[in-house]
């Protein structure tokens, strides 16, 4: 015992021994008992109230909601719905009979001697009102009841329960120091009974009984196999653990997967195989199929399948699975949180395991099964720490090397996938930290490519191969397809480079690079900034067209005296510009991407005058192109349709960078000047 634990000891009469079923055993002669010096009962109401999460103890009194999930065992169809507070005993001594099964069965291997039949029995009894699980275990000697079972008495000094009431982190510290998981029966119970068996040779039979008030008895019993038998006197308000229906609710839901057989009066109840735990080799396609829909509560097949099996760093045992279902709008949504299950030894931890998987990850089902996964007393709620940052950075990295390896395997799939479910992955870059991890998930992203047929997608990692020495630049250019891309002024703009130049058709793809803003070391440029910096460094290019078809320097500079007057506020500047052949125009703002995002997001502008306060735009007019030079001529000669003119092509240049997504209102400006166009014919 624990230093500073004192009991004391006193012979009392048995009572009649209770029955409990063939192979149960009964209490024979006298009983000792023990009255613990600590507060038992306030611990056990901390064990009750505090270690379990609050979130189970308030809906303790709601109502049962509908059913959330179906599938089929033992060729029945069966429901099972969400946990009420205290069914958590029932897992938490599924779990001890299965520690207890495994080491019996490890020191009779040892041993070289016979496995016998392992198993765990469940018996209910509603006219009793009480539910036993007994085990073919190791057993525990007298010794071994008093340690294992009295260590709650062990545990409870003053000043210990006095850290309990006050410290946050009291949940934590507290497992291992006593076996709570045992005590999670007087949640439901008012009186518990042990029967066990040790495996030893000549080790006597006991029997251990306690209603949680303060004291337990300890005697010897007879009749008593091999093993563990528990018996819980359930409350008034708990009897519904006395159903058979309940009971088998909860070992579906938490217990499917325990590596021995599980039986409900009789019935065997675990049929399923926890495929994380064989060999990836030994499972078929079938089976697969089979246990994604029984996972992810799904009817379509898996696309992906990635069986991870590691004990370094960390001891994973894990499946996980991509749908072939696209997903929904509801599925993208990030409120709805992590849908891979995490287990502990095949026992269920959380159907939802949100700290497990970052959350761009959440499109992914499946289980994750780990030994090492620090766990609080409730088994629910687990617990932030170094620990499980590690695992999911493991796990990750791991998905990131299986898509990596998926592309470059059948790269027509994952160019499926990336359709599919290319938005997490930019949500990915956009929500991470830290600039490694972003360019990992980054190396996942497909774009067209200037420099390659229509429909052939490449990789940040395949653009970056071919990009000539001494290069520091990935370009990009967003448009809505390939032919507004490739129709597009700042492409135009680009050509007179020799760049290549990454079309980006997707919403979110602008956001996603800016967020990256480098992979490789080669900084991320959109086209239309590019365009910008090249004029503040003063690069100099030379116009393609002959002289005499451009205007003249004055003519262009009266043009442009003219123009700012003309369009006033809505542009901070207006330049002739070599870079343009076929557009009349375009317009310039530093960090083009950034300006359009804001834009889009915070609804600031509502008028030209007022996106231009806010985005300062350049005006950058080709003075060889047949719209200017008729613009120069009719601005004396009919100034109010030079004007009209100047208005859609400072309207066109604006759409066309993206700066105004509704043309409607420029509609009758442009059917009037239609009219004035087929006046003369």
């Amino acid at each position: 015992m624990l230093r500073g634990a004192r009991l004391r000891l006193r012979l009392l009469p048995a009572g009649a021994p209770p029955r409990i079923g063939a192979g149960g055993g009964a209490a024979a002669g006298s009983a000792s008992r023990h009255e613990f010096q600590a507060d038992t009962q306030k611990l056990l109401d901390i064990v009750a109230r505090s270690l379990y999460s609050e979130k189970e103890v308030r809906r303790q009194q709601q109502p049962v909601p509908p059913p959330l999930l179906w599938h089929k065992a033992g060729g029945a169809e069966r429901s099972f719905t969400s946990p009420t507070p205290p069914q958590v005993f029932i897992r938490e001594l599924i779990s001890n009979s299965s520690d207890a099964l495994e080491k019996l069965r490890h020191k009779l291997m040892s041993e070289g001697m016979t496995l016998p039949n392992l198993e765990i029995h469940l018996e209910t009894d509603a006219q009793k009102g009480t539910i036993s699980i007994q085990d073919t275990g190791v057993g525990m000697s007298r010794e071994e009841l008093l340690s294992n079972l009295g260590t709650i008495a062990r545990s409870g000094s003053k000043a210990f329960l006095e850290a309990l009431q006050s410290q946050v982190e009291a949940s934590g510290r507290i497992i291992g120091q006593f076996g709570v998981g045992f005590y999670s029966a007087f949640m439901v119970a008012d009186q518990v009974e042990i029967f066990s068996q040790a495996a030893e040779q000549g080790s006597p039979a006991c029997c251990w009984r306690s209603d949680g008030s303060g004291t337990f008895e300890v005697s010897e019993a007879s009749g008593v196999q091999t093993g563990t038998r528990i018996i819980l006197h359930l409350k008034e308000d708990c009897r519904e653990f006395a159903r058979e229906e309940r009971v088998r609710e909860v070992i579906t839901r938490y217990s499917n997967f325990v590596g021995y057989p599980i039986y409900l009066n009789g019935q065997r109840i675990n049929t399923l195989q926890a495929l994380w735990t064989m060999e990836p080799k030994d499972i078929g396609d079938w089976q697969h199929q089979e246990f994604y829909r029984f996972i992810a509560q799904a009817q379509d097949e898996p696309r992906y399948v990635l069986h991870y099996k590691t004990d370094a760093p960390l001891n994973i045992r894990s499946i996980f699975y991509v749908p072939e279902a696209k997903p929904s709008m509801f599925d993208v949504s990030r409120e709805l949180g992590s849908s891979v299950v995490l287990y502990s030894r095949k026992v269920l931890i959380l159907t939802k395991a949100a700290d497990v998987l970052p959350k761009w990850l959440r499109f992914l089902r499946g289980v994750v099964d780990s030994e090492d996964v620090p766990l609080n007393l409730s088994r629910e709620l687990l617990q932030e720490s170094p620990l499980i940052r590690k695992l999911r950075n493991v796990l990750q990295q791991r998905l990131l090397k299986f898509f990596l390896d998926q592309s470059k395997k059948d790269p027509q799939k994952y160019a499926k996938f990336f359709e599919d479910f290319g938005l997490f992955v930019r949500e990915g870059v956009v929500t991470t930290a830290e600039q490694e991890v972003k360019e990992d998930i980054a190396k996942l992203l497909r774009y067209e490519s200037s420099a390659l047929p229509a429909g052939q997608l490449t990789s940040l990692p395949e653009y970056a191969s071919r990009m000539p020495a001494g290069s520091r630049h990935i370009y990009y250019l967003c448009a809505p397809n390939r032919h507004l891309a490739e129709h597009s002024p700042y492409f135009e703009a680009m050509k007179k480079k020799d760049a290549e130049v990454l079309f980006c058709y997707e919403q979110f793809d602008e956001l996603t690079l800016l967020h990256l803003r480098e992979f490789d070391k080669k900084k991320l440029m959109s086209v239309e900034t590019d365009i910008v910096v090249d004029h503040y460094k003063e690069e100099k290019f030379e116009e393609s067209r002959p002289a005499e078809e451009c205007l003249s320097a004055q003519d262009a500079e009266d043009l442009l005296a003219w123009m700012r007057n003309a369009l006033g506020s809505r542009v901070s500047a207006i330049k002739v510009t070599p870079r343009l052949d076929t557009h009349p125009a375009m317009i310039t703002v530093l960090e083009m991407g950034a300006a359009r995002h804001l834009l889009r997001v915070q609804q600031l502008a509502k008028t030209s005058e007022e996106r231009a306060q806010i985005l300062q735009p350049t005006l950058e007019i080709n003075t060889g192109h047949a719209l200017i030079q008729k613009l120069h001529q009719l601005r004396t000669s009919q100034p109010e349709l030079a004007q009209m003119l100047l208005d859609q092509i400072y309207d066109n240049a604006m759409i066309a960078a993206g700066l105004n997504d509704d043309p409607r209102p420029f509609v009758s400006r442009l059917n009037e000047l239609l009219t004035r166009a087929l006046e003369k014919h």
